[in-house]
């Protein structure tokens, strides 16, 4: 890519629709407490910015673990409230995204912005890496 323009998601709808398509299989994933399901929208080794430091996963085990360590008991699912595609090429998708946690009766917990990465490798489109602002 030779300029900014050139990444425009506008451009690039395939790749969009792929990315996004990720992201409600990697929600409903978590939702579900489906560990394989969540770990096949996850390239891997899989990278994690937080406030307070970067994790990497080398493989899927423990990913779902960890993520429910950090969710905390009250966690009961997660929603997006928005997903917004930044840049993108026909192999990278940047989205911009906030997400909620829940409790069981629904009340959020938690709102979170975050910058996801879903990249296709292999033929194959998963999220790459992200920043959270969530802990």
């Amino acid at each position: 890519m030779s300029s900014a323009e050139d990444a425009d998601p506008a451009a690039q709808p395939a790749a969009v629709a792929a990315a996004l398509a990720v992201l409600d299989a990697h929600i409903a994933a978590l939702n579900a407490r489906d560990a394989p399901a969540i770990a096949a929208t996850l390239h891997f080794p899989h990278y994690r910015l937080s406030p307070t430091a970067m994790k990497t996963w080398e493989t899927p085990a423990g990913y779902l673990a960890d993520f429910l360590a950090r969710a905390g008991a009250g966690w009961a699912a997660s929603v997006w409230e928005f997903r917004r595609p930044v840049a993108a090429s026909a192999e990278k998708v940047h989205l911009d995204v906030q997400f909620a946690r829940l409790d069981a009766a629904g009340a959020v917990i938690g709102r979170y912005r975050s910058l996801w990465v879903v990249t296709r490798r292999d033929g194959r489109w998963a999220v790459a890496l992200r920043s959270t602002f969530a802990p």
